[in-house]
């Protein structure tokens, strides 16, 4: 009785902490902002990069960490291991979206597919040619595929600060075009940004991938398995040449996406639990005290978990971590570009930034509105609900923001030449917040049309 009455005693306290915690629950599980740190950490980056801080924030990131395993030792500065390490778990949760897209998503039927697959290929091919038009020569060249790529936590973020203005059907066709979007993207790391190739690390990383898709054929449904022989996979992929973030998507394509229990049957095993908790409830003792309330518990536990799948699990859990964690932290080691306005006018002319600029605002909008308008004219799609062509060019123009995915091909694309990753981030950065600013002017007028 004691316990009970400290327990009620302490409620006031714990329903004013509560009240302090809400609305930092709210943000947290606000779509948009993942979007809103992402620009807070850039924003914080450009301020350490241009002021007093700048010495500290480049020693910070070029710190090296090094992992001694006996014979083997990894070696590499905190940016390598963000951009390498960290990101590979952003690119784990890209893989979980892609396969979750493509078996029960807007991606699983053709006719809804081919809409947001064309508009995505459009929303590629056309920036990448406009940068190869404004760079067809040189060292360059090499950075055609930096405004192919669209950043989906700010161009999602953009799109529901927008609210009632913009129809839901449109987020769901953004989200579709950046899985398709990504998934270009990692094909592209892939085959044309991996400079030399180690046969047998590359060996060892097809291994690790049979393995982990033997524990899928066999059932195997907790994610231990399938992380620690992804981590070796990762190690592989670090030494065989091939950029070792790949990893994360192939070991998210092996991670189980069926349930084990079926709804009706889950409800009735719910319902006998629920049953059993209530009958052998006791007035006088807490769930601590209940040691068969505390069985039953557990049953249902392991009832949810039949039901859910570790794909939706992982996704889910990982989430959170990845908007407020891996994407701002690559945003404060990547986004911190000194400006010497002395020299700004020949960045900015720059065939490099030109490219970029244009590639992202222009070639953006220029491909996925005209590929959406001849898959809809053609008769193989339509649009979607309550989306007009005019949220589809609005939606083109927030498809500019490139922010992370940019910089990072940035970062592969201009490994060894620091003048031309200046220009390239100088020009993902201009060409993100005016894509973003005339994406969400575009969709506000379009909005008032549609009311």
């Amino acid at each position: 009785m004691a316990n009970i009455n400290q327990s009620q005693a302490a409620r006031p306290w714990e329903k004013s902490f509560q009240k302090l915690l809400e609305p930092v629950d709210e943000f947290i599980h606000d779509e948009a902002s993942g979007g809103i740190l992402l620009m807070v950490c850039a924003i914080l980056a450009m301020v350490m990069a241009n002021t007093g801080l700048a010495s500290l924030y480049e020693s910070v990131l070029h710190t090296r960490l090094t992992i001694d395993l006996g014979n083997y030792t990894i070696s590499h500065t905190i940016h390598h291991w963000i951009n390498d390490g960290l990101m590979a778990l952003f690119f784990f949760v890209v893989g979980l979206e892609i396969k979750r897209e493509v078996l029960v998503g807007e991606l699983a039927d053709f006719r809804q597919a081919v809409l947001p697959i064309a508009a995505a290929m459009g929303g590629a091919i056309v920036p990448a040619l406009f940068f190869f038009g404004i760079n067809s020569s040189g060292d360059a060249a090499n950075g055609w595929a930096i405004p192919m790529a669209t950043d989906i936590a700010f161009a999602l973020g953009v799109l529901i600060l927008l609210g009632n203005r913009v129809p839901k059907a449109l987020l769901g066709m953004l989200l579709a075009i950046a899985i398709v979007d990504d998934l270009i993207a990692v094909l592209i790391i892939a085959f044309f940004y991996t400079s030399t190739i180690v046969w047998g690390a590359l060996l060892l990383v097809g291994l690790s991938f049979a393995l982990l898709i033997c524990f899928n054929f066999l059932g195997i449904r907790s994610p231990l398995p399938y992380l620690i022989v992804g981590a070796v996979m990762w190690l592989a992929m670090m030494e065989s040449g091939v950029h070792a973030t790949l990893a994360g998507v192939l070991t998210a394509v092996t991670i189980p996406a069926k349930s084990k229990s079926l709804a009706p049957m889950f409800s009735q095993q719910i319902r006998k639990l629920l049953d059993r908790f209530d009958k052998i409830h006791e007035s006088d003792k807490g769930i601590m005290d209940n040691t068969e309330q505390q069985v039953v518990l557990r049953g249902m536990e392991n009832n949810v978990r039949l039901l859910e799948s570790p794909l939706q699990r992982l996704e889910h859990g990982l989430h959170i971590w990845v908007a407020f964690f891996v994407l701002p932290i690559f945003a404060l080691a990547n986004a911190g570009i000194p400006i010497e306005f002395s020299s700004l006018p020949q960045t900015l002319s720059h065939p490099v930034t030109l490219g970029i600029i244009v590639g992202l605002v222009i070639g953006k909008f220029i491909g996925i509105s005209l590929t959406s308008f001849l898959v809809i004219k053609s008769g193989i799609s339509r649009l979607p609900e309550g989306v007009s062509y005019h949220h589809i060019g609005g939606l083109a123009l927030l498809a500019g923001i490139g922010f992370t995915m940019s910089i990072f091909i940035g970062e592969l694309a201009y490994s060894t030449q620091e003048t031309y990753l200046l220009y390239a981030k100088t020009g993902v950065i201009i060409a993100s917040l005016l894509a973003g600013v005339i994406g969400a002017s575009w969709l506000y007028l379009a909005g008032n049309k549609s009311a």
